[in-house]
């Protein structure tokens, strides 16, 4: 029997709320994702069986999983990773992790195909700087602790009145900051923070193999994560697109959907099943010495 679950908390113009949703296949094979075709899209949930509030609970991952990713600071007694990563330590982890269920970790946070000028590598848009150098997988673990996780507070996420909780979350969420005059106040939601990491196992980060240090032209490093785009010459003008879509899909069928999408193709949406789409938009820094990064959304 059918089972399914429209999710007011998970707005398709949301960019953690999109994440979220597709994190949400993910974690469970069984769980498969659309969008309303109303004015504002928000997330279906459905499964053959199982109720994906439930399917969710018991796949949810426990603090062995999370400390066991190969993104760890300390992991399986090889050097630590900080977060600014020698590109040799990231090539010691990529080669252990080959055989791991959760490498993506790797492949969708950094990637080794762009080394800065002090040999470091290049950090995806989803991944960025947060205060006191906090890696992303330290974030990660910061929104697990104390986390109950049960049908109650994971339906309270998806419905939309889940209760913040004082945290920087992974660090891009608009939604997190407070007002101009109330610039220290962050709240996230750990649940859905939760959720959009596993979402990014679907956006891995690449490169075009220049190494600052040893080319002198000063090219540029052309670092680009799956899903954001190009505008201008610029390579801070990069806009991550997303659609939504009516037919029912799991993790694979999204996964194949991101492939032929074309954010400008227009005429190609509703052979694809595409009623809605958007961009996404910088948040505007307060001042010279902000170093917040958040994102916004756009209409396409």
């Amino acid at each position: 029997m059918l089972q399914e679950i429209i999710c007011p908390g998970l707005p398709a113009k949301w960019i953690n709320a999109w994440l979220a949703a597709v994190g949400t296949t993910f974690l469970d094979t069984r769980i498969r994702l659309h969008w309303t075709a109303d004015s504002e899209p928000t997330a279906v949930l459905t499964t053959d069986i199982t109720h994906p509030v439930d399917a969710l609970v018991e796949s949810w991952p426990d603090k062995a999983v999370l400390d066991d990713l190969p993104i760890a600071q300390h992991w399986r007694d090889i050097e630590q990773m900080k977060r600014n990563v020698p590109a040799e330590v990231f090539r010691q982890r990529a080669q252990m992790a080959r055989s791991h269920p959760h490498s993506w970790t790797l492949s969708s946070t950094m990637t080794d195909l762009c080394i800065d000028r002090t040999g470091k590598i290049e950090h995806a848009p989803f991944d960025p700087p947060v205060p006191r150098g906090i890696t992303l997988h330290g974030r990660l673990i910061s929104l697990q602790k104390d986390l109950c996780i049960s049908e109650t507070r994971v339906q309270e996420s998806l419905m939309g009145y889940a209760t913040r909780v004082k945290k920087n979350g992974l660090g891009f969420d608009q939604t997190r900051l407070g007002s101009s005059s109330d610039a220290a106040a962050i709240w996230t939601d750990p649940v859905l923070e939760i959720l959009v990491f596993f979402g990014l196992s679907m956006f891995p980060v690449r490169g075009n193999g220049v190494d600052q240090q040893s080319d002198r032209r000063k090219t540029k490093t052309g670092k680009r994560q799956r899903g954001w785009r190009k505008n201008t010459s610029n390579q801070k003008d990069l806009q991550f697109y997303w659609p939504a879509w009516s037919q029912p899909l799991d993790y694979n069928a999204i996964d194949a959907l991101m492939d032929i999408w074309d954010p400008k193709d227009k005429p190609s949406w509703d052979l694809l099943g595409i009623h809605e789409g958007w961009r996404s938009v910088q948040f505007e820094r307060r001042g010279d010495n902000d170093t917040t990064r958040a994102f916004g959304s756009e209409r396409l």
